[in-house]
């Protein structure tokens, strides 16, 4: 890109967030770290970084200073804990109350960003079964729907503002730097890795590469806005999954994970596990975004190459 942007960051700490402030650096941009942490994180590529705790007020005004795009990617991890009361309010408050403050503080701006790029998950459609979901798509039910409809609902109160928002319902990011992949890597080792459940349960999986590419892609194609589907264009049963996943560790993948174990280790946060949400990247597609990894066995070929250790 010729034009050098601006671009304040939320969540630049997180899988996803170290990813992208790197490209967007190395595309010659500047990102501007917004974390709750008082010191910029080693390795951060980030050329300001400032805190802010969400709870106790608005974003710091030098944080706002001259910005032309807002990634907001924070929130506080799906998977980090049971999800007890408290867990499920602090789910909530680290994504709707940070947005409401965020969207808040462009108001005060006498030059506001042109726009606004806000994460979501593809947990907006709840269990569909073998329903294809598109971004026109209406939400589903339960906790997670819910959580990432009233996400989604603050964020576009930009528009009133007149800033472009685009929304990322992103899937299970696969990564060879941690996340979703990191932690089912181990029983597959031992070669006692399996589907869950049944298996038919359609898994909305996405590279690394391919997350970081829609997110950019987002900031720099005027003509998109509203949601789009961060999960790549081939989605896969949770059977097909594991035994892709088990091909390529060389490892059997024949020992199912009965639902009820998982609601006993779990809790409701089972419910990640065992939803169908056959997602697929219309829109994405549509505005001439190019997947570098459409297939699941290109994209844990990739991976394997690099250290997962």
């Amino acid at each position: 890109m010729e034009v050098v942007l601006k671009i304040l960051m939320t969540g630049a700490t997180g899988l996803i967030g170290r990813n992208l402030s790197k490209t967007l650096t190395e595309d010659g941009h500047t990102v501007v770290s917004l974390s709750r942490s008082s010191k910029k994180p080693a390795g951060l590529a980030a050329a300001e970084h400032h805190q802010w705790d969400y709870e106790k007020g608005m974003p710091p005004d030098a944080s706002l200073s001259e910005i032309d795009a807002v990634m907001n990617l924070a929130g506080e991890p799906i998977a980090a804990h049971r999800w007890s009361d408290d867990q499920k309010r602090l789910m909530r408050e680290s994504r709707v109350i940070l947005t409401k403050k965020l969207v808040d503080s462009f108001r005060t701006l006498d030059r506001r960003p042109a726009v606004f790029v806000s994460g979501s998950a593809v947990g907006y459609y709840g269990d569909r079964k073998d329903e294809v979901l598109e971004e026109t798509s209406p939400p589903g039910r339960g906790f997670m729907s819910e959580l990432c409809e009233e996400w989604e609902r603050e964020a576009m109160r930009a528009v009133e503002l007149g800033i472009r928002v685009v929304l990322v319902r992103t899937g299970v990011v696969l990564s060879a730097q941690g996340g979703a992949l990191k932690k089912m890597l181990p029983p597959f080792k031992l070669g006692v890795g399996g589907p869950m459940g049944s298996g038919k349960q359609w898994f909305p999986w996405i590279h690394i590469d391919d997350i970081v590419g829609i997110f950019r892609h987002a900031i720099y194609t005027s003509t998109i806005t509203g949601p789009l589907n961060g999960s790549a264009p081939q989605p896969v049963t949770n059977a097909e999954f594991t035994r892709e996943l088990a091909g390529a560790l060389h490892r059997p993948a024949f020992l199912p994970v009965p639902r009820i174990a998982m609601q006993v280790l779990m809790g409701e946060m089972s419910e990640v596990v065992f939803v169908s949400e056959r997602a697929v990247p219309k829109a994405v597609l549509a505005s001439g975004y190019k997947f570098a990894f459409s297939t699941l066995a290109s994209a844990l070929a990739n991976l394997f190459e690099k250290d997962m250790d």
